[in-house]
């Protein structure tokens, strides 16, 4: 078989630089047909850029891109899908007041030569499509109906719709449940056997060994190895990658506090169009000093109605909450974040970062009023440039120095630094919503480190993640939410991902 034949993909010298970054240099990769390969490497290692690369999203300062045998310049996603691939992103981008059969078809809706939408024809393909993944929901659903599984699905009918066979997944499973994954591994073996090839970017070191037929590690930028399932473990892998031991999360080996700092009763909280259902239902829960209270739950299962309530930012219909014995349910939010109430935020994008200001001054988000940041009205910049300096250090946020934007970083670096801000105002209360999410696992071990300290120096933790490895390792109690109300109480000792999927996606309920 000749290389052209045997290869839907190779890559060979890409290098990529941005102003003050080199995110790419001397990259090579070669994807062979109908295989699954994956990528893995630390935050900031270029993994992403690379992808985005191949997708027309950036051209390369060097280096060729081959695909199917034929050479190509892709001047834009418009040029790659045009070659056969499609990427679906790590944050989807489907419109939620549009029909499934309408996301899929928009931008490349079939009409006839009178411009008549045919949309019989785009609803025949459609429906074939998905009986070839095994998808089975309705295309007239609306997308703000579906879960996160299904929403995966539709972004992947969408690559297919344009006829990609090159698939590029970025973090396919970091909001899915377990059974959720195995459902979308058995959907890619199946696109694979079909003839597609898969290429997907995770942290998730056993799902790569599970699934992959080859691995390629990036470090610092370049590629540094190719190989194999059976050629490395999880920890040789991780070293591959980090060139450090691997994180444990476990080691709960302190005594939970007497002190209620938060606590949270009957609470109500209404749906987002009037007359809809509450959101929330008779939500109830303490959070203790030392203590850290995880809540499982598929993504829209009210989680961010709960963290929304706590800070003040969504009204309730019913119910209290309370921050170290003083009610707050009516309180603003500036006062709430007073008493030591600090928020890593679900959508760093939206809530955490000002994405085109340097990160000095991201450092200090929401922080501007305290003692010894500002003279007067003026903010005391070298005094914010030093101390970020040394938030930037201790959280390993990757870059050339706090001038830089916040746009510049990557994905994981950004959390690194939304992560640092909030553990370095020395809160009380911390409302922890998915922390590690696009995190290598160096980074990984390092923020659970500094969650288990502050935790055994008295923080109480509420702790929202989609990775159950995670809630199951550092949480004293794991609550389980689903359509809107606490559905289980579980031990973490006991706790199994498998028995935490099974009441996330309301196979199991407690009795009431």
């Amino acid at each position: 078989m000749t290389e052209a034949s045997e290869y839907a993909v190779v890559l060979e010298g890409i290098g990529k630089s941005f102003p003050g970054v080199r995110a790419n240099y001397d990259i090579d990769l070669r994807v062979r047909r109908a295989t699954i390969h994956a990528i893995v490497g630390e935050n900031g290692a270029g993994k992403s850029t690379l992808m985005k690369t191949l997708y027309g999203m950036h051209q390369p300062d060097e280096g060729t891109i081959t695909v199917n045998g034929v050479q190509h310049t892709f001047r834009s996603p418009t040029d790659a899908i045009a070659a056969g691939i499609g990427m679906v992103h790590q944050h989807f981008m489907l419109a939620d007041n549009l029909s499934v059969l309408e996301n899929v078809i928009l931008g490349d809706e079939p009409a006839s030569g009178r411009g008549v939408l045919k949309l019989d024809v785009a609803r025949d393909r459609l429906h074939a499509l998905m009986d070839s993944i095994g998808a089975a929901f309705d295309v007239d659903t609306m997308v703000a109906e579906l879960g996160v599984g299904q929403r995966q699905r539709v972004e992947i009918l969408k690559v297919l719709y344009r006829g990609a066979k090159i698939l590029i997944l970025d973090e396919p499973t970091a909001v899915l449940v377990p059974q959720e994954v195995d459902e979308l591994f058995a959907n890619i073996k199946k696109l694979v056997a079909d003839g597609t090839t898969v290429i997907f970017i995770s942290h998730k070191l056993d799902e790569v060994l599970a699934v992959s037929d080859e691995i390629t590690v990036i470090r610092q930028g370049t590629t540094v190895a190719t190989t194999t399932p059976g050629q490395v473990d999880r920890r040789s892998l991780g070293n591959l990658m980090v060139g450090s031991e691997l994180p444990d999360p476990s080691g709960r080996d302190t005594q939970v506090g007497s002190e209620v700092l938060l606590e949270v009763a009957g609470l109500d909280v209404a749906g987002a169009a009037p007359g809809a259902k509450l959101a929330l239902e008779d939500i109830t829960f303490r959070v203790h000093s030392g203590e850290v209270v995880g809540i499982a739950g598929v993504e829209g299962n009210g989680q961010f109605e709960v963290c929304e309530a706590i800070l003040g930012l969504t009204p309730v219909v019913r119910g209290t909450v309370t921050i170290e014995g003083t009610d707050m349910t009516t309180a603003h939010t500036k006062e709430r974040l007073a008493t030591g109430l600090s928020y890593i935020p679900f959508d760093r994008h939206r809530e955490g970062l000002l994405l085109n200001s340097p990160l000095w001054e991201n450092t200090f988000l929401g922080r501007e009023d305290e003692p010894g940041l500002s003279s007067g009205p003026f903010l005391r910049r070298r005094r914010m440039e030093a101390d970020s300096r040394q938030v930037i250090a201790r959280f390993g946020v990757r870059t050339p120095n706090e001038q830089v934007p916040a746009f510049a970083l990557s994905g994981g670096n950004q959390q690194k630094l939304v992560v640092g801000r909030e553990m370095s105002s020395k809160p009380k209360v911390l409302i922890a919503a998915h922390p590690t999410r696009g995190i290598d696992v160096g980074a990984q071990a390092a923020i659970w480190d500094e969650i288990r300290h502050a935790r055994d120096a008295g923080l109480g933790v509420l702790l929202i993640s989609a990775d159950l490895e995670e809630l199951i390792g550092l949480s004293d109690r794991i609550l389980v939410m689903f359509d809107g109300r606490i559905t289980a109480h579980l031990d973490p000792d006991t706790a199994t991902p498998e028995l935490l999927g099974s009441y996330m996606t309301g196979e199991m309920q407690e009795a009431s």
